[in-house]
């Protein structure tokens, strides 16, 4: 049954703070070309954080600081006083003020206008960077999304997907055709399908008993034949095989190897692998998510959002919750300082709308730093 009242904004607000606790966690090792699993277990030996239940730790020889992002001293345990500003969290709060904007309707190129008038150019990277350069040079989607673009199937749609989870809850297909509108302004391909995937994967989070429901709801709404259905297909087996954590990701790795680790394929196994064995627990799925490497922050969030949304706010641990003070930084325009509280609250005005069958046409910015 669909969440409605108090569960629904308990679920929708899990999947807020499960996004950024995710992506705080992940964010000192997001460099998947030197963080490995191997060395990020290390640095967490080293600290004596293993098994990991909080927060990153503060590197325990000066060696394993120097190759942290810079970032890290506000993304470790101690040191946490509101969210650090990121890509990943900025992406939830835009697609939060599209819908606000223009509703359920909305098109390719009003997403287009909002980057422009709303997002920083040096905030964007690999896909969105090229999108947004294609659209300043008066180019129109899709070309956007094809000219001059490299990173087309790289996870940067994958990671503006869950407001539409959100947004949809128990209706994935709905969400899945939010996403996919949103992520031809920049890519294409397995790229979109991520993005599809991540959407469906949140909605269904929250009618779905687990995680594994969810999954193999959310692969219904992507071409079964594509290399992202069958490579989180395969995560599955592998699961279900009883491989241990460590076994299975060393399989993806390599049938996955070449596709570098900002790319849709290789980080959905990952997510996919995090979800499955952490088996519904918040702080299992998280940690391990962000242990198995890539884009760590993306995943992080990704897999947080799941997981919040499946247990809700009131289920995540205190110690992922409370460092985040109800603030979040944010690039967005007119939307630094928010509260964390404040975006869950109309992300469930627009749930209900969506249900109700109706939606706003405008929203003017209602949040100040």
């Amino acid at each position: 049954m669909t969440p409605v009242g108090s569960d629904l904004q308990d679920r929708v607000l899990g999947g807020w703070l499960g996004r950024i606790a995710g992506n705080m966690l992940g964010k000192p090792v997001e460099q998947g070309e030197y963080w490995t699993r191997a060395r990020i277990d290390g640095y967490l030996r080293r600290a004596a954080a293993l098994p990991l239940t909080d927060y990153l730790p503060e590197p325990a020889v000066e060696s394993d600081g120097l190759a942290l992002r810079p970032e890290w001293r506000r993304c470790v345990r101690g040191r946490i006083h509101g969210s650090c500003r990121d890509d990943d969290v900025d992406y939830a709060i835009l697609g939060l003020h599209l819908l606000e904007t223009y509703g359920f309707a909305f098109s390719t190129e009003q997403v287009g206008d909002l980057w422009l008038l709303r997002l920083p150019y040096l905030q964007t990277f690999t896909a969105e960077r090229m999108a947004y350069r294609n659209l300043a040079n008066g180019l129109k989607p899709p070309l956007t999304a094809t000219y001059d673009n490299p990173y087309q199937e790289w996870i940067g749609a994958l990671i503006r997907a869950d407001v539409f989870g959100w947004t949809c809850p128990g209706d994935p297909r709905r969400a899945a055709s939010l996403a996919r509108r949103d992520a031809v302004l920049s890519h294409t391909g397995n790229g979109v399908y991520g993005a599809m995937w991540a959407a469906a994967l949140v909605a269904a989070a929250f009618t779905a008993p687990g995680p594994r429901a969810a999954l193999d709801t959310a692969l219904t709404v992507i071409p079964a034949s594509s290399r992202l259905a069958r490579t989180v297909r395969r995560t599955a087996t592998l699961h279900e095989s009883r491989l241990s954590w460590e076994e299975t990701l060393a399989t993806l790795e390599e049938e996955t190897a070449g596709l570098g680790w900002i790319h849709t394929v290789p980080n959905a196994a990952v997510i996919t692998a995090g979800l499955l064995y952490g088996d519904g627990d918040f702080t299992r799925t998280v940690a391990l998510t962000v242990r198995g490497g890539l884009d760590t922050d993306s995943n992080g969030a990704t897999a947080g959002s799941v997981a919040g949304v499946l247990c809700g706010a009131a289920a995540i641990p205190a110690q992922w919750k409370d460092p985040l003070e109800d603030r979040v930084r944010s690039a967005v325009f007119g939307f630094d300082g928010a509260r964390i509280s404040e975006l869950a609250a109309r992300t469930v005005e627009l749930a209900q709308a969506q249900s109700a069958g109706s939606g706003p046409r405008h929203t003017v910015v209602r949040l100040s730093p």
